[in-house]
C-alpha cells in the first residue's frame, strides 16, 4: 500500500533521518517509536506530502487518499458540531453557502435580477447534485453516533465540548473523507482515560490501515500490529505490538552481542597465529593463507550502546509520620459543577496513589488543595502533622518555570551554595550538556522543560511527591527512568496521570473521583480494572434482574386485568 525506501532528511540544524525503510500493508497498524527528535513526526509529514525528503522515495498508488490527525485538533469553536462536520466537504460546502446567499438575494430581487439568480441557482444545484451533496447530510447523521454524539448534539457549539470530544470531531471529519491510510500523531495527548479507551476500541474496530506516533505504551500495545523504531536516523521493523517489540529488541541485542564476542575471540585467535608464524620457514604459507581468509570475513558490528537517556534517583529524605494527607468532609464546586461532596481520604506513609477520573473531575484541583494552593468550600485537606515535606510537580511547566532564566540559572538560583561543577553534573543527568545548559527556558521544548522541572525537584529532599501529569512531553526512555526512580523512592507519592502504563508501573493504590466522592481501590492499576469490570457486571446483572422482575410483574398485572374483565356466566 505504501513504502518508504531509504528516506533521508536533512534540516539546517542537522540530519534527522539517515536510512529509513519500512512499509504499511492493508489492515496493518504501524507504531513509530523513538526518542524525542528521532524524526517520527517528520516521517508522517513526508508520507502526507507536507514536506519532502532530502533523498529516498515514498512508493504509493497515485490515487491513495491519506488523512492526517495532527497533535492539535483542527476545529472552529464558533461553529456547531454539525457545521464542523460539513467543512470536510470543501467543494460541496462552498456551493451550499453560495446557494444560500443567492436564495437570500432572491427575496428582494426585481424580476430581471430574479431570472438571472434562478439560472445561477439552477446551475449550482446541478453541481451540488453531481457532488452527491444531497446525501452528505445522511453521511454526517451516520458518523455522529459512531463518534458518540446524538443528533441533538449536532446543534451545539464546538466550544461547549472538552478536548476529548473535539478529538472525536476531528477523527469523525477525517473518516468522512473515507481515507485509504490514516496518520495519527500523538492522538491520546490530553485525553482522559475513558476517551483513550473509547479511541482504542474504535480504531480496533475499523479496517483502515494506520500509522501511529505515540508515547502511550499501553495504546501502542493494544493497537499496533507492527513497530518501526527510528534510532540514530535508521529504522528497524519489529512484528507485533509494543511488548513484542521490546522482547525482540532485547533478544536481538543479546544475540548480536554474543555473535560479536565469538567473532572477536576467533579473530584474535587467528591474528595471534598469523603474528606467531608470519616469519616461520615451515608455517609462513599457512599464516598468509589465514590472513587472506581473515580479510574476507564479514565483520559483525558491535551492539549499539543504549542511547544516552535520563538517569536520576530522588534524594533520601527524613521519615514522615504515618498519616501524610487527611481529607475530611470535602465539599467544593467550580462554575456550578460540584467536584467534591463530602469526600473522605487518608493517605498514609508509603502509599503510591494514582488519582483517576474524567477531565474536569477535579484531579489537579485536589493536588493544589493538598499543597495549600487552592481554597475549597467546606471540610478539611491537611498535610500530616509529623515531618511531612512535600515536593510538587506542576502540570503546566511553561507557567511553573521562569522563562527568562537560563537552564543553569534555574538550578543555581535554587541552590546558590552549589559550585558550577555540581550544577553541571546534575544537569548532565537530565541531558543538559554543553551549550544547552545556557539556553533560556523560553527556548526549551516541552520535553526539555519537563526534564528541567524534574531536576528542580531533586534539589530539596521531600518525603511526599505530588506529581501532576509528570510524563507530559517525556519520551518513552525518559518515562522509563522516571518510573525506575519512583520505584526506588522510599516516600509517599500522589500522582495524576493519563498514562496507564506509567500508572501500572508506579501506583500501589488507585483513588477514583466519582460522583463527588473519593473511591479507594487497595491494589494496583490492574486490580482496579478487575474491580471495575466486576462492578459493571454486577450492575448489568442487577439491571437484567430488575427488568425481568418488571416484565413478570407486568405479565401478572395483565393476567389479573383479564381475569377481572372476563364476563360472569348468567344464572339459570
Amino acid at each position: 500500500m505504501l513504502r518508504l525506501e531509504h528516506i533521508n532528511k536533512i534540516y539546517t540544524t542537522g540530519e534527522v533521518l539517515k536510512d529509513v525503510t519500512w512499509e504499511v500493508k492493508p489492515g496493518e497498524r504501524v507504531g513509530l517509536v523513538g526518542v524525542n527528535g528521532a524524526g517520527k513526526s517528520t516521517q508522517l509529514k513526508i508520507i502526507s506530502g507536507e514536506i519532502e525528503a532530502t533523498s529516498g522515495e515514498v512508493i504509493r498508488p497515485a490515487n491513495l487518499k491519506i488523512a492526517y490527525l495532527t497533535q492539535e485538533f483542527e476545529v472552529e469553536p464558533t461553529r456547531t458540531v454539525y457545521e464542523e462536520f460539513w467543512t470536510v466537504f470543501t467543494e460541496a460546502n462552498a456551493i451550499q453557502q453560495e446557494m444560500g446567499q443567492i436564495q437570500q438575494k432572491m427575496e428582494t430581487a426585481d424580476p430581471n435580477e430574479l431570472n438571472r439568480l434562478i439560472d445561477q441557482l439552477d446551475k449550482l444545484q446541478r453541481q451540488f447534485e453531481a457532488l452527491e451533496g444531497y446525501s452528505l447530510d445522511a453521511q454526517i447523521e451516520k458518523i455522529l453516533p459512531e463518534m458518540g454524539f446524538t443528533s441533538e448534539d449536532g446543534d451545539r457549539l464546538v466550544s461547549s465540548y472538552s478536548g476529548g470530544w473535539q478529538m472525536r470531531m476531528s477523527l469523525g471529519k477525517i473518516l468522512l473523507q473515507e481515507p485509504d491510510l490514516l496518520l495519527l500523531d500523538e492522538p491520546t495527548n490530553h485525553l482522559d482515560l475513558e476517551t483513550i479507551e473509547w479511541l482504542e476500541n474504535y480504531l480496533r474496530g475499523i479496517n483502515t490501515p494506520m500509522v501511529i506516533v505515540s508515547h502511550d505504551r499501553e495504546f501502542l500495545d493494544r493497537l499496533c500490529t507492527k513497530i518501526v523504531e527510528t534510532e540514530r536516523g535508521i529504522s528497524t521493523t519489529y512484528l507485533g505490538n509494543y511488548s513484542a517489540y521490546l522482547q525482540q529488541k532485547a533478544e536481538a541485542r543479546l544475540s548480536q552481542g554474543a555473535t560479536y564476542e565469538r567473532q572477536q575471540k576467533e579473530i584474535a585467535k587467528q591474528q595471534e597465529f598469523i603474528e606467531k608464524f608470519r616469519a616461520s620457514a615451515t608455517r609462513s604459507t599457512q599464516a598468509k593463507s589465514r590472513e587472506k581468509q581473515l580479510d574476507k570475513v564479514e565483520l559483525v558490528e558491535a551492539p549499539v550502546a543504549n542511547l544516552r537517556t535520563l538517569k536520576f534517583r530522588f534524594p533520601p529524605s527524613p521519615r514522615s509520620g504515618r498519616e501524610v494527607i487527611t481529607i475530611q468532609d470535602l465539599v467544593h464546586a467550580y462554575n456550578n459543577d460540584i467536584l467534591f461532596l463530602g469526600a473522605q481520604l487518608t493517605i498514609e506513609r508509603g502509599d503510591r496513589i494514582a488519582i483517576l477520573g474524567p477531565n474536569g473531575a477535579g484531579k489537579s484541583t485536589l493536588l493544589r488543595m493538598a499543597m495549600g494552593m487552592e481554597k475549597f468550600d467546606e471540610g478539611t485537606v491537611e498535610l500530616g502533622k509529623h515531618n511531612v515535606i512535600p515536593g510538587y510537580f506542576e502540570q503546566n511547566q511553561a507557567e511553573a518555570l521562569d522563562l527568562e532564566k537560563t537552564v543553569m540559572d534555574t538550578i543555581h538560583d535554587e541552590v546558590p551554595e552549589w559550585k558550577n561543577e555540581e550544577v553541571r553534573t546534575l544537569l548532565g543527568q537530565f541531558l543538559f550538556s554543553g551549550d544547552t545548559a545556557f539556553k533560556k527556558v523560553a527556548a526549551l521544548s516541552g520535553g526539555e522543560k519537563a526534564r528541567l522541572a524534574l531536576a528542580k525537584m531533586l534539589l530539596r529532599p521531600a518525603n511526599l511527591l505530588i506529581l501532576d501529569e509528570p510524563t507530559n512531553h517525556l519520551d518513552i526512555p525518559a518515562k522509563e527512568m522516571l518510573e525506575e526512580a519512583l520505584q526506588h523512592y522510599d516516600g509517599t507519592v500522589l500522582i495524576v496521570s493519563h498514562d496507564r502504563y506509567f500508572i501500572s508501573q508506579t501506583a500501589n493504590k488507585i483513588v477514583e473521583i466519582r460522583d463527588g466522592e473519593l473511591i479507594t481501590y487497595r491494589g494496583d492499576y490492574h486490580y482496579y480494572l478487575d474491580k471495575i469490570a466486576e462492578e459493571k457486571e454486577k450492575t448489568r446483572q442487577k439491571a437484567e434482574a430488575e427488568l425481568k422482575a418488571a416484565k413478570q410483574e407486568a405479565k401478572r398485572a395483565k393476567q389479573a386485568e383479564k381475569k377481572q374483565q372476563k364476563p360472569k356466566k348468567a344464572k339459570a
